[in-house]
């Protein structure tokens, strides 16, 4: 027996069931079932995936394109010759907030997208938009993929210090 249209609403009407109510209830499922399907973790990629990178193959990605001349990451020094006390962009580190995979990756191919926090904005802009050299054109996705994937080993997630309240006792 096919369902058709015109069937289901005499159903539905002889069952007793307000269309307004119906349509409510089916909106609220649909919403639910799209939110827990979501992964919102630290590892989602919000969108898209790249394959595994290499870490070692990240950090000579990072030394070829001179990135420490304007950043800094613990551990590892420029390379001779490099040195640009003006502008020295730390990457990496402790933080409380999860950098992704997407929001690493959207820093290197869109540097204008989101300013670095903490720096006199005179210091990491030009009318604007940011110093960074946009390496689309020359970096290819395999360096891509490998400098992040060497970026992310260089972020540490600190949970959030809990208060400790006094307990009085009431």
């Amino acid at each position: 027996m096919i369902l058709t249209s015109k069937y289901l609403f005499t159903l539905i009407n002889y069952i007793g069931i307000d269309m307004k109510y119906l349509l409510l209830f089916l909106s609220i499922s649909l919403i639910s079932i799209s939110l827990i399907s979501c992964d919102l973790g630290p590892e989602s990629p919000r969108g898209f995936s790249f394959p595994k990178g290499d870490i070692n193959k990240g950090k000579a990605v990072l030394v070829k394109y001179q990135c420490l001349a304007c950043h800094q990451i613990k551990g590892i020094s420029p390379e001779e010759g490099i040195n640009n006390p003006d502008l020295n962009v730390v990457l990496g580190g402790k933080s409380t907030k999860v950098k992704t995979y997407a929001e690493l990756v959207t820093s290197i191919i869109n540097p204008s997208h989101k300013i670095a926090r903490g720096y006199p904005r005179d210091e990491v802009t030009i009318n604007g938009k940011s110093k960074m050299t946009n390496f689309n054109d020359v970096m290819t996705v395999t360096e891509l993929v490998n400098l992040v994937t060497f970026l992310e080993s260089h972020h540490e997630l600190i949970p959030y210090r809990h208060t400790d309240y006094q307990y009085y006792g009431y």
